[in-house]
């Protein structure tokens, strides 16, 4: 078998291999055996890419999935429409159409389940491709003799008390196994490779879980380094994950007299600026509810920002976020600094704050 072949005949095998991540509680009702579905790299002349999700009853009463709403009418879906007792399992089952063109796609189903404050999101990801691709064409990051698509993952959002997980595929893009594993890796990351050694020429999933920890909050960034056989690559996979407050053991009456902060505005407006010149915003708000509000974490999307936080607001009391901008390193034209806070606030727990301008 020539390599082209055979390249082709791996490439047929990993296409049509769905990939999962850990299952993932919601609350204290319902557990998934996954919220992400990703079919991979695929061809458009696959046709339709189907998956169904199952949905655990993991409380004492029974659960109904009143709707599921898709993003676009190109997925259809049907779902369990009687309830399911506890301890019983329900399906979400979806059908993706594949044919809106080669590229990666991400479709989002909205479930509505009684006994859940919110919906859950989930959703069916992947790549299409109009032909088929060497592996070295789809997984040009180098690791040595493996490859991935890109050395940043992300696992989205966690809470206290939980984790989240996201998954990739890592190709061994020589003629033999090869055995991985990972070296400096951040604490509270978990990372491995199923099937490890990878086979020859072959696919294993790469699979990231982020745990919470306590005190950590907000976006962060996780690092591990590969190591192929033995031999570090070099390389430093980042994972990047956003941790928030968990509110899912809180009565409706606890979360009516838990804090909410009122902001004046949320935005800022500098106006027209010279590249150099500093900015000094200031967002004021006032707790209107019931027991002191705290910010836990601010994270600026520009890291020369500085930001000043107030100590815990009591009910009823003033408080104010500033927010320091050298705009030296920032490039001329429309200025947006989006600054991101992770509070203690029910109804609030994350709260956006935007610096506008022009620097000319």
């Amino acid at each position: 078998m020539t390599a082209a072949v055979f390249a082709v005949a791996c490439m047929a095998s990993v296409l049509h291999c769905g990939l999962s991540v850990a299952q993932e509680k919601i609350g204290d009702v319902v557990e998934f055996d996954k919220t992400i579905h990703n079919f991979g790299d695929v061809l458009l002349s696959d046709g339709p890419l189907a998956y169904t999700f199952t949905m655990k009853n993991i409380s004492d009463k029974p659960v109904v999935i009143y709707n599921v709403v898709t993003s676009c009418g190109c997925t259809d879906v049907e779902w369990t429409r009687e309830p399911v007792m506890p301890g019983k399992t329900g399906t979400i089952s979806s059908t993706y159409t594949n044919d809106e063109g080669p590229y990666p796609f991400d479709k989002t189903l909205t479930a509505y389940i009684s006994g859940i404050g919110k919906p859950v999101i989930l959703r069916l990801r992947g790549i299409a491709h109009e032909k088929l691709l060497s592996l070295e064409e789809l997984y040009p990051e180098r690791l040595l003799q493996a490859g991935v698509k890109t050395l940043s993952i992300k696992c989205g959002n966690l809470e206290q008390g939980g984790y989240a997980s996201n998954e990739a595929s890592i190709a061994n893009l020589s003629e033999s196994p090869v055995s991985v594993s990972f070296k400096d890796i951040t604490d509270g990351l978990g990372i491995r490779v199923e099937p490890n050694p990878i086979p020859a020429r072959g696919t294993s999933r790469l699979i990231c879980t982020v745990s919470s920890r306590e005190n950590v909050w907000g976006r962060n960034t996780y690092h591990a380094t590969a190591v192929i056989d033995g031999k570090s690559s070099g390389k430093t996979l980042t994972v990047q994950a956003f941790s928030k407050e968990n509110f899912s053991r809180l009565t409706p009456a606890q979360r009516a007299d838990g804090p909410r902060p009122v902001f004046d505005t949320n935005t800022y407006s500098a106006g027209k600026l010279k590249k150099g010149d500093t900015v000094q915003a200031s967002f004021s708000f006032t707790n209107a509810g019931k027991n002191p509000f705290v910010i836990y974490k601010a994270d600026p999307d520009f890291s020369a920002a500085e930001v000043s936080l107030p100590g815990a607001v009591g009910s009823g009391c003033d408080g104010n976020v500033k927010i320091g901008l050298d705009t030296s390193e920032m490039p001329e034209g429309e200025m947006l600094l989006i600054t991101t806070l992770t509070t203690n606030s029910p109804t609030r727990p994350i709260v956006n704050l935007f610096i506008t301008g022009w620097i000319e």
